[in-house]
């Protein structure tokens, strides 16, 4: 009968609620979701966007890694004969991995003998495609030397080593040089003659790998090396040092034992032999100077000039020294 309320399950109410069998979901309904996030917290409130942007603002403002000072990659000597070379050589180094099972011929057994003398290398066995994988694949010839990365200078780190011995600063800055023997050779020289360091830039340059330790002879171990992300730029802040910046250029004005600035603080720069320094290096410096070559030869390279510049620097010291 119409309106009859006793029917089971008849709707008696507009309002809606629960019904039976709903599973519990009203007393889910009725738990509570925890603490309210901070406004910061929020997404899409306008106290985390401000958050945000005083994050991304102090991520601008915070200092920037050191540069010049952190350290270079490992890197991998392979094959029998470099391997012993360079351990004859000094060239630092970590690990020494030999093949298991590997031929023991005379190479072999010197440069077992050579790691074993420094006492400061871990001699490794390894199978074979284990130094595949280390070499990616090169003819390691059964013999792998890992050669730790090499701990850079910071530029000011030169001249302050310099004048803590009570010297003017004699710092050699090289630019475009690409080969780690030419490095090598010039760390040598800067050794040799006196100087307090090499300055090269980390892109399209040279760095301390296994072959320009070679080159050094093992002045390398005693001579700073330091790596600046702008050579201009490290070159200005050397002239506000009160240093000399003395170019080396084929179109050279003045000659170079004429001149009498490489007796005091100064950075020799040299360039490649090919294209020399670039345009913004030599309009940063105070002289531009060349090689007399009375032979007839239209260029000498890096590492020859270098010596020459040198020895030059290092007479002039010499004699002022005993004026």
């Amino acid at each position: 009968m119409a309106g009859n309320s006793q029917r089971r399950n008849r709707r008696t109410s507009n309002k809606k609620g629960a019904t039976a069998g709903s599973g519990g979901q009203r007393r889910k309904g009725l738990e509570g979701r925890g603490p309210t996030p901070k406004a910061e917290d929020r997404k899409k409130h306008k106290a985390n966007r401000i958050s945000n942007a005083m994050a991304r603002q102090a991520a601008k403002r915070r200092p920037a890694p050191r540069r010049g000072g952190p350290k270079g990659t490992s890197e991998m000597v392979v094959g029998r004969n470099p391997v012993f070379e360079a351990l004859r050589d000094g060239v630092p180094a970590v690990t020494l991995y030999v093949q298991q099972f590997i031929d023991n011929d005379e190479r072999v057994r010197e440069a077992l003998q050579l790691a074993a003398e420094r006492g400061n290398i871990n001699l490794m066995e390894a199978p074979r495609p284990e130094l595949d994988r280390l070499t990616g694949g090169l003819n390691h010839q059964g013999m792998v030397l890992q050669v730790p990365p090499y701990e850079y200078s910071l530029p000011n780190e030169l001249t302050a080593s310099a004048y803590d011995n009570g010297e003017d600063p004699l710092i050699v800055a090289l630019d475009g040089i690409t080969d780690p023997r030419n490095l090598g050779a010039i760390i040598r020289s800067v050794s040799a003659f006196g100087g307090h360091g090499v300055v090269v830039p980390e892109r399209r340059a040279a760095s301390m790998t296994a072959g320009a330790w070679k080159s050094s002879a093992g002045t390398a171990a005693r001579t700073p090396v330091s790596r600046v992300t702008n050579l201009t730029r490290a070159i200005q802040d050397y002239k506000k040092e009160g240093l000399t910046i003395v170019g080396l250029a084929a179109e050279g004005t003045h000659e170079v034992h004429e001149l009498e600035q490489l007796g005091g603080p100064v950075v020799i720069v040299i360039g490649s032999e090919d294209k020399g320094i670039g345009r913004l290096v030599g309009e940063n410096c105070d002289y531009l100077v060349r090689i007399p070559m009375p032979g007839g030869a239209e260029s000498l390279n890096a590492g020859v000039a270098a010596g020459v510049v040198l020895y030059e620097a290092a007479r002039r010291r010499a004699t002022r020294g005993r004026a």
